[in-house]
């Protein structure tokens, strides 16, 4: 019987989630569901100098936003815990000892003037540095007599000489090898006693039982050391897969010039969770269905990582958009007006939490206006006309299409029609306006779009037949007059 799989997002509190890191945290949950394992959420915060706990609350807080539970983790705790790297400090103490007797690890004394002079000549060489292993020969009376100098100290890990290449079988990249002579010994716990990166992940993984590492392509140098640890501790080796990069459209990395690379950004801008979600699942990863729109269970049912692609994915602002506006769409007008809300308040359009009828007028105006959001947070702009009654013809094309010859034509009818509509509903005004052209004997251009700039100052927005009702008799009528005067 195969063992559970068990796999883990492991992000470093050193500020918010990347939009990078929240695809690897999504493909290891999505692995997880589709296979019936296990997903964790492990902290790794032994950069002690840029680790905070806002951050990590931060990352917390964006991966609940986004529907990643984990089953095992911080809040929650689990079967091989403690979940932070900062409270398993004496796995790692132990693993580095075992090391040190069995003659994989040494201590290392070398300051960091030696190092730079050895970096300098390897450049003057015009050769990768790599450390050349002094240490590794000093003796139990060299040691002792650095140690009583209090000199500081290092443990590296000693790579067995002559032992070839080391080989990754990656189930994204197929059979990786790297060369075990440009590795050079490396540390493996800093001088104040922190495990490095590359030890700690692997006493972690290998203790809480991961079966298969899922993470960015970036770590794929990583992997030869981590190997090495594994086969010198005698641990068994996990299943790797190491996901493409997200570049920007410009096909560099994606970076704050290519706009918001947070998943905090995204979320006050206005993106849904389940379309991001969506949105991220399809960056680098394809379903072999050729369609575009998956919620996140039904996500669950079809991810596999023999579909993940090895090049990179590129990053495309208005197809998440796009992608973005259609879930919005499918949502209920209640539900929209909910999450617009905060925005509106912020914009001064609503104040406190609406009830009764003028919650019943807001839900009117949002229904009216949800087809042009592609964000939430655009909501400001296309309510305003709803709210502004002071239209201002700035544009020199919306005057002239107010002096055309037939306004004065096309005015007066509108006007008398709306006397003569016993009630402003939509279905009732949009009838009304379907007619007009004909009765005038103009095209609906004629007579259509002037009532539109008239009525808002601009030629697109909301449908005429859903405006009208909702500014009332009155505030039509004070539009009209205030833009007809203005185009004179």
């Amino acid at each position: 019987m195969a063992a559970e799989v068990r796999v883990r997002f492991a992000p470093s509190p050193t500020g918010f989630l990347h939009i990078g890191g929240a695809r690897t945290a999504l493909f290891n949950w999505l692995y997880a569901r589709r296979t019936g394992g296990k997903f964790i959420l492990r902290i790794e915060d032994t950069d002690l100098a840029r680790s905070t706990k806002e951050s990590e609350e931060a990352i917390i807080q964006d991966l609940k936003w986004m529907g990643l539970d984990w089953d095992e983790g911080p809040e929650i705790g689990g079967e091989y815990g403690p979940y932070r790297q900062t409270d398993r400090l004496d796995l790692y103490r132990a693993a580095a000892q075992k090391l040190l007797e069995t003659g994989h690890a040494y201590y290392c004394y070398c300051t960091e003037e030696e190092l730079e002079a050895q970096r300098a000549e390897a450049a003057a060489k015009g050769v990768a540095f790599k450390y050349d292993g002094r240490c590794c020969h000093l003796t139990s009376e060299d040691r002792k007599t650095k140690d009583e100098a209090g000199s500081k100290k290092v443990v590296r890990f000693r790579i067995p000489p002559g032992m070839g290449n080391v080989v990754v079988d990656d189930l994204v990249r197929g059979r990786v090898e790297f060369d075990s002579e440009g590795l050079g010994d490396f540390i493996i716990v800093k001088s104040d006693g922190v495990p490095a990166y590359n030890f700690a992940v692997v006493i972690d993984d290998y203790n809480m039982k991961m079966t298969h590492i899922i993470r960015a392509e970036e770590h794929l140098p990583n992997t030869p050391r981590q190997i090495l640890i594994y086969q010198a501790l005698g641990y068994e080796l996990p299943k790797f897969a190491h996901i493409s990069m997200i570049l920007g459209p410009d096909r560099t990395k994606l970076s704050k010039r290519h706009g918001a690379t947070s998943v905090t950004q995204y979320q006050e801008q206005g993106y849904l969770p389940d379309a991001l979600v969506n949105y991220l699942a399809l960056l680098g990863w394809s379903p072999e269905e050729e369609r575009e729109i998956y919620s996140p269970q039904e996500l669950c049912q079809v991810f596999s990582l023999d579909r993940v692609a090895k090049n990179p994915a590129v990053f495309d602002n208005d197809k998440l958009k796009w992608l973005n506006g259609t879930y919005i769409r499918q949502k209920e007008i209640s539900e929209v007006t909910q999450m617009v809300l905060p925005y509106l308040q912020e914009g001064g359009y609503v104040e406190g939490e609406p009830q009764g009828g003028e919650l019943e007028k807001l839900q009117q105006i949002i229904a009216a206006v949800r087809d042009h959001l592609e964000v939430l947070s655009q909501i400001t702009e296309q309510v305003e006309v709803f709210f502004n009654d002071d239209i201002q013809l700035v544009d020199e094309e919306a005057k002239a299409v107010l002096r055309q010859e037939q306004i004065p034509q096309v005015m007066e009818a509108f006007r008398q029609k709306l006397e003569e509509i016993p009630a402003l509903d939509v279905e009732t005004v949009q009838q009304t306006l379907k007619k007009m052209p004909k009765e005038l004997g103009l095209k609906p251009k004629q007579v259509l779009f002037p009532i539109r700039i008239a009525l808002t100052g601009k030629g697109a927005g909301p449908e005429l037949f859903n405006l009208i009702p909702i500014l009332g008799k009155e505030r039509v009528l004070k539009r009209l007059e205030n833009t007809l005067n203005q185009a004179k």
